[in-house]
């Protein structure tokens, strides 16, 4: 009977489980239409490092491409994103570690030779689908 009961609640515990909502990135600065637009949108500890834990990708277009990352919960996040022009699946750095690719933060935030603040590129994501956008630029 604990079974049955417990089976019985399963789907009702899950649907209750929200698993949040989409965060659509439109990222201008596209220059060609080759390669991949990757965008990750991050908690604080985790912006501008590699192991953002909501990533979406989307094909290159010349101009804006749109990428939509599924699935992020309601929260304060940062976005990050690259223009992969040669596809290769990263986002290729020089001996120093700075971006050799096109590479942009939320609120159009730019760096020069210092990683962007959450604060200053952070936007809050609620439980509907949260609309941005931002341009990637040469890091010089």
């Amino acid at each position: 009977m604990r079974r049955l009961v417990a089976l019985t609640a399963c789907p009702l515990l899950l649907g209750a489980a929200s698993p949040g909502a989409p965060v659509v990135v439109a990222v201008s600065g596209i220059t060609g239409a080759k390669g991949i637009v990757h965008v990750d949108v991050c908690p604080p500890r985790q912006f501008t490092r590699e192991d953002c834990p909501w990533s979406a990708e989307a094909p290159a277009k010349a101009g804006t491409t749109t990428v939509t990352v599924p699935g992020v919960p309601p929260g304060r996040y940062a976005a990050q994103a690259y223009w992969d022009a040669n596809g290769n699946g990263k986002a290729d750095r020089n001996f120093i570690g700075m971006p050799l690719e096109l590479v942009g933060f939320s609120n159009d935030v730019r760096v020069k030779l210092s990683r962007p603040k959450f604060a200053a590129a952070a936007f809050d994501h609620g439980s509907e689908a949260t609309r941005i956008s931002f341009a990637v630029h040469k890091i010089p």
